[in-house]
């Protein structure tokens, strides 16, 4: 008997609906199939999405806030719709089978596990979030349409499934990544963030200022990159690396950095995050020296 079968025993033998805890059982096994995929604080799809299946998924992804260390799935059509609950649990059914099913499922690890599955799909009857702890249904919640279910959704996650407990520094520098990697992606301001949580939006919470954690985020950003097999920068870093003349290097990786740096700060601008037309002469002399001593940084990084 596996863990997760051993799990969903004991809550039956503890009394919780057999129901709701064959359930849950289901929703952890389905996760643990993606969870190598997952990064933790992160909306990731578990499959390509064709252009419809990407609309929803762009249309969720800047609506659900997560902290940190919570696991979260999206689910296509073509699986999601072999994700069903027990016949009988008419409670845990929001679309007819044959619908084009959008499935989001999250997890939260810790003592107290708890896990969220989320019916998103404009197909179902009654667009929806069921949460579940220990094997029992914690609560229901049904939208008449998927519209209804967007507007409340983030609201089900930050009330149910965020992590109340008190953060580590490296928990909010994630959180803050994490959100911005979202704005680079939608390019918008629009972005759900609790700005409490954000060293960018609460420089205090790393000790710093407004306009250091400008620099902080990028350069944590691009290092987040650079160890991303998967991103075209490393690629371009180690095609320079590979010139024969350290000065010709350095010169290189200063335009691909200074590249990187300012298309970052353009989405800033272009999202009213950064507002530059307010920063005093003193704050902008010291934006101008951190870019410069920020990009630096890297490129002497990169050419040692």
């Amino acid at each position: 008997m596996d863990l997760i079968s051993q799990k969903v025993k004991q809550w039956i033998d503890d009394g919780k609906d057999p129901r709701s805890a064959h359930w849950q059982g289901g929703l952890e096994s389905i996760l643990n199939v993606f969870m190598p995929y997952l990064e933790p604080g992160q909306l990731i799809p578990v499959a390509p999405l064709e252009e419809e299946e990407l609309a929803v998924f762009l249309s969720v992804l800047g609506i659900i806030d997560l902290s940190p260390s919570l696991y979260a799935a999206f689910f296509p059509p073509a699986i999601a719709e072999k994700i069903t609950p027990p016949d009988s649990a008419e409670e845990l059914h929001h679309i007819e089978k044959g619908k084009p099913s959008y499935k989001i499922i999250i997890f939260r690890p810790g003592k107290v596990e708890r896990i969220l599955c989320a019916e998103i799909s404009e197909h179902a009857n009654n667009p929806g979030v069921d949460i579940f702890q220990s094997g029992a249904l914690l609560g229901t919640y049904r939208f008449e349409n998927q519209q209804d279910c967007f507007g409340e959704l983030n609201k089900i996650v930050r009330a149910h499934i965020w992590e109340k407990e008190r953060w580590r520094t490296d928990e909010y520098k994630r959180y803050t990544i994490n959100w911005f990697e979202k704005v680079m992606t939608l390019h918008k301001k629009t972005v759900y963030v609790e700005k409490d949580f954000s060293y960018f939006h609460s420089p205090t919470l790393i000790k710093s200022n407004k306009i250091d954690v400008i620099f902080i985020l990028l350069s944590e950003m691009i290092d987040k990159r650079l160890n991303n097999s998967e991103d075209p920068l490393p690629e371009a870093v180690a095609t320079i690396q590979a010139i024969d003349d350290t000065d010709v290097i350095k010169a290189q990786l200063n335009d691909l950095i200074e590249k990187v740096i300012f298309e970052y700060l353009t989405v800033l601008k272009d999202c009213d995050l950064v507002l530059f037309d307010e920063l005093s002469d003193k704050e902008m002399g010291l934006f101008n020296r951190e870019s410069a001593r920020s990009i630096l940084k890297i490129v002497n990084r990169l050419a040692a």
